[in-house]
């Protein structure tokens, strides 16, 4: 049994773009696992431009994937 425990993520809950910041369900959101955080993206515009930069900057590309409530 791990140390903590979360709890249950609501339907409803919102998460900002990491671009653009715009708040939107997490559910509906692209997420991209990175290192010791997740990033969340309002659609691919947002995600593309999210990666251009971590691509100069010499990061890792990492595919997004959908939200699912846990």
């Amino acid at each position: 049994m791990p140390d903590h425990v979360h709890p249950p993520i609501p339907d409803d809950e919102r998460v900002a773009c990491e671009v653009c910041l715009k708040e939107i369900p997490r559910s509906e959101a692209a997420v991209a696992e990175v290192a010791d955080y997740v990033a969340y993206f309002c659609g691919l515009d947002c995600y593309d431009k999210w990666q251009a930069k971590g691509k100069a900057q010499g990061r890792a590309r990492v595919a997004p994937h959908r939200s699912t409530p846990g």
